[in-house]
Order: C-alpha cells, then sequence, then structure tokens
C-alpha cells in the first residue's frame, strides 16, 4: 500500500456520465500509477473521499493508432474490461485536452480491456462505437425463474456481463433486493453480472434502474447496461423503432444506442452517447487510508 503522503499533490479530474462518477488520473506523461483496494475505497468513498463509481487511469498507448489506453476499476477494487459511461467521459476529457499530449482531431481511440473503442464528441455530446455484444440470450427464465412483474429476462455480455429484466414499471422494482439476489444468481457463474431493469415509457423510449457489480448497489446510469438493454429490447421486438434506443437513467438523463448492421445470427453493432463533463480539478491531500 502507498502511504497517503505519497498521494499527496497529485492531481485528479472528477468526472460524471450521466450520474454515473469518476475519478480520472492522467498517467501518459508519467510512470505508472499504482493502485491497491484500500487507496481506490479510500478515493472513491462518499463523504470520506472524493466519491465516485470508480477509478480510470489514463495511460500512454502502446500503439501509434491509439490515443490513450484506458485502466478502469470499480469502487471496491475490482477490475472491469469496460465501462461505457467512463469510456463516454475519457472521449470528453481528451478531445477538450488541449494541453501535453493533447488529441489532434476529430476522433479518439482508446484501448480498452474490451479492445479499442473510438469516439468523438458532436455538439457537445460524447459518443463511442463498441464491439457487437456476445452471448446474447433472449430468455434465461429456465435457469433464472422470473418473480412477480418480470415480464422477460435476458442476457448480453456488452464488455461485462449484463442481464436485463423487463418490467412493467422499474420505479416499483426493489433495485437493492432484487438486483443483488439476481447480480449473484448460481446461473451466470462466479463472476455474476450487473441487473438492469428496463420499462417502456409513455410516448416512447424506455426507464432503465441499474444494480451494478463492483460498486454492489444502485448507480444513477451505466453505459454498457444501456447497450445490453438495447440488445435485448430489440431482439424482444418491444422496441418496434429501427432509430436509436434512448433510456432514461435514474439520475433523468438519457443515453442512447444506435444499432447499425447484423443479421438473423450476429448483434448489430452499438454506439453508445451520452453525457462525459468535467465536474471538477483538483490535488489530493490527505486521503484516509486506515
Amino acid at each position: 500500500m502507498e502511504p497517503a503522503a505519497t498521494w499527496r499533490g497529485r492531481p485528479f479530474v472528477k468526472m460524471t456520465g450521466s450520474g454515473n462518477d469518476f475519478v480520472f488520473l492522467d498517467a501518459r506523461d508519467g510512470g505508472p500509477v499504482l493502485l491497491d483496494v484500500a487507496t481506490i475505497r479510500a478515493i472513491c468513498a462518499r463523504g470520506t473521499g472524493v466519491g465516485a463509481d470508480g477509478i480510470v487511469v489514463l495511460e500512454r498507448a502502446r500503439s501509434a493508432a491509439a490515443d490513450a489506453e484506458l485502466r478502469y476499476v470499480n469502487a471496491d477494487g475490482s477490475p472491469a474490461s469496460l465501462c461505457g459511461n467512463a469510456t463516454l467521459c475519457a472521449v470528453r476529457l481528451l478531445s477538450g485536452d488541449r494541453g501535453a499530449g493533447a488529441v489532434v482531431g476529430p476522433e479518439v481511440s482508446l484501448v480498452t480491456g474490451a479492445g479499442t473503442v473510438t469516439g468523438r464528441v458532436r455538439q457537445g455530446i460524447a459518443e463511442i462505437d463498441l464491439e457487437p455484444a456476445g452471448s446474447v440470450t433472449t430468455d434465461l427464465s429456465m435457469d433464472v425463474p422470473r418473480m412477480g412483474s418480470e415480464r422477460a429476462l435476458g442476457f448480453a455480455l456488452a464488455g461485462v456481463p449484463h442481464l436485463v429484466v423487463l418490467v412493467d414499471d422499474v420505479e416499483a422494482i426493489d433495485v437493492a433486493g432484487r438486483g443483488a439476489e439476481l447480480r449473484q444468481h448460481r446461473a451466470l457463474g462466479r463472476a455474476g453480472a450487473n441487473v438492469n431493469f428496463v420499462a417502456p415509457v409513455d410516448g416512447g423510449g424506455w426507464a432503465i434502474r441499474t444494480y451494478e457489480r463492483g460498486v454492489e448497489g444502485e448507480t444513477l446510469a451505466c453505459g454498457t447496461g444501456v447497450v445490453a438493454s438495447a440488445n435485448l429490447v430489440r431482439a424482444w421486438g418491444a422496441d418496434g423503432g429501427t432509430g436509436p434506443v434512448a433510456f432514461r437513467t435514474r439520475s433523468g438523463s438519457v443515453l442512447s444506442v444506435r444499432l447499425t448492421g447484423g443479421t438473423a445470427t450476429t448483434a448489430p453493432r452499438p454506439s453508445l452517447s451520452g453525457e462525459g463533463r468535467i465536474v471538477y480539478r483538483g490535488t489530493f491531500e490527505d486521503l484516509a487510508l486506515d
């Protein structure tokens, strides 16, 4: 564990993507950032730390074809191969960076644990192109029985695993209770999955609430959860449109997914768009590591 004093004066950027918030550390011009579990939890702790759902480390790209490499860890210290909102925030941060290591050009290329992601900012809104979802399963009811008002239950791997549950009203769902139960269901294996509850909204679009693994509670938004949910509602035939699939998150912000291509046997390619906002820049002082 690094002593708290070694973090004093180190700069960071606090960002939010539709209420999904992160602490960004820029290591592109320096050595590696060592993050042990105690330090991660201290930084992410609300009330005693900066407060965040996770930490993002931007590192120098090993390939000339990429602008940076993105390393993401959840608030509990567990790594994740991809976080949609964190990647949207990274695109926004790098697109607006005009200092050392600035990204030049309209597109940003980021190496993540789930592959290389290309993104851009259009009229202040960040957008990223992701790989097609894998292991899309429209009916898991034989392995994970539905309860109450749950109308359908499916699975998709959108960089990280997601369970998607179609309900009549997301406000009527005990996300903390049912989410925790489903997140660690034995049918999902040891790693479990994030759990997304989705419901149609009058006038079009969808509402979504997510129980997120690694945070072990409900978060205000989940980008990869929205991508997985867009794939499932389209596969279920519950979304009759051909345009972007829009989700109102718990924060009230909207995340949208464009699905292009795809066949009867292959998933479409998703592009996720939404907020990536710099809240403030600061430096660490006294981290409560004890």
